[in-house]
């Protein structure tokens, strides 16, 4: 049996409604849109936990924080946890990680080798945003030399993608490309468009969540959108590059980010929290099994990803994996369970109607991966209030409402893995 390749193309901190096949009225993305259209675009995706490591941790093992112990940023992810590297190298493919990694607790300095997840191929630095900037780009080779690399960082780390690529091999091939794009640049808390970009998208087109609440998104949202611009010619590039070596139909293509951004909107600075601003994410799915393919219609978490890919490989997914492959029947109940940390020790489910979230009273999100105790805090009913901007919790009226989905939330948290908790309305 031949195999197809599996290439995964993963973006940084990018909302959903950034693509135009989301709802995008700008045009920034017509590489993709035209990707959704020819494959599997997935209407309703969520991150279950809206910060870098953890959501990385997930996307590498598709298991949940309390089996990977990945709860905040700077956690190591453990040496002996199989990720999706080494599932398909056990199935002969040839695996290659290109960008970011954010699971090493290194930071700026090289990746050592038995913290890179299994892969054979590494291009990679643990949190990229602290080494490069837009036109300093900046990764580690395998042998932990410092590679600097010309161009936009996005355009950069997919040449070397396509470098990659065009190398001749026997295996098919498992590629985990990850781009910083469109996350802010840490060191000066602003949104780097290349040069020209933000210009053309200023004083436009604004969600209506960020247009209600303000935060910084006046300040940031027009280099926001130029990253995202820019990061999907460089998909485009590296689509192009498929077709011109002769893989693009023997190919798996996966497009997704590991959560969103509010804008400083919902607390202190861009993700962290329960709104659909954080944890809705772009997911586009193309090649073999994919094309003439009916897209789900149910919400699917990130943590459905990598049962998805092994899946569409034709490879029997782990039974640790928590997440189901969206290619097959469910009959489970259409939610999506949310962890979030660091901002607090907070959780909270997305049902088709109603958003709930709770959060632990005194709990340190840095230290606490969980608490035995929470109260609510949010509840948004998503089919009058779908920018979640009139919190109902604690409404007499919505008593009932909010215990239905008390008892829900914490089914999910004990099917985690986590121990019930006790949830005060």
């Amino acid at each position: 049996m031949t195999r197809p390749n599996v290439l995964v193309f993963l973006t940084d901190q990018q909302r959903a409604d950034s693509v135009g096949a989301y709802g995008n009225p700008l045009g920034l993305t017509p590489e993709l849109d035209r990707t959704a259209a020819d494959g599997v675009r997935v209407e309703q995706a969520f991150t279950p936990q809206p910060v870098c490591a953890p959501a990385r941790a997930l996307l590498q093992t598709g298991q949940y924080q309390n089996r990977t112990g990945v709860y905040r940023n700077g956690i190591v992810l453990p040496k002996d946890m199989p990720t999706l590297a080494h599932h398909f190298r056990d199935a002969g493919y040839e695996t290659a990680y290109i960008g970011k990694w954010h699971l090493a607790g290194t930071e700026s300095e090289p990746v050592p080798g038995d913290l890179r997840g299994g892969y054979e191929y590494w291009l990679g630095a643990d949190v990229v945003e602290f080494i490069s900037d837009a036109y300093d780009a900046r990764l580690y080779d395998g042998d932990g030399n410092e590679v600097r690399m010309p161009g936009y960082r996005a355009d950069a780390y997919v040449d070397a993608a396509i470098q990659w690529l065009a190398t001749p091999r026997e295996r098919p091939f498992f590629l985990f490309l990850s781009l910083i794009e469109p996350h802010h640049q840490n060191s000066r808390d602003d949104y780097p468009a290349p040069a020209g970009y933000a210009e053309r998208y200023a004083n436009r087109w604004m969600p209506r969540d960020l247009a209600a609440l303000g935060g910084t998104a006046a300040e940031h949202l027009a280099g926001y959108w130029g990253m995202v611009k820019r990061a999907d010619e460089a998909f485009g590039r590296l689509l192009d590059a498929l077709t011109s070596l002769g893989l693009r139909d023997s190919t798996v293509v996966a497009l997704t980010s590991d959560h969103g951004c509010h804008f400083k909107t919902r607390n202190g600075e861009y993700k962290r929290s329960a709104h659909d601003a954080s944890i809705r994410v772009p997911l586009v799915l193309d090649g073999p099994r994919f094309r003439g393919t009916a897209a789900p219609d149910r919400q699917v978490s990130l943590i459905d990803l990598p049962p998805t890919l092994l899946d569409a490989a034709g490879l029997d997914v782990p039974a640790q994996m928590q997440g189901r492959s969206i290619l097959r029947e469910r009959d489970d109940p259409d939610e999506v369970f949310v962890q979030i940390s660091e901002s607090q020790v907070g959780r909270a489910l997305r049902t088709r109607g109603w958003k709930y979230a709770v959060v632990a009273p005194g709990g340190n999100g840095w230290d606490d991966p969980d608490a035995s105790e929470y109260v609510e805090d949010l509840l948004y009913d998503l089919e009058a209030d779908p920018y979640e901007l009139v919190n109902l919790a604690g409404r007499p009226e919505y008593a009932a409402v909010a215990a239905e989905l008390r008892a829900r939330l914490i089914a999910r948290m004990v099917e985690a893995g986590e121990a019930a908790p006790v949830i005060r309305p």
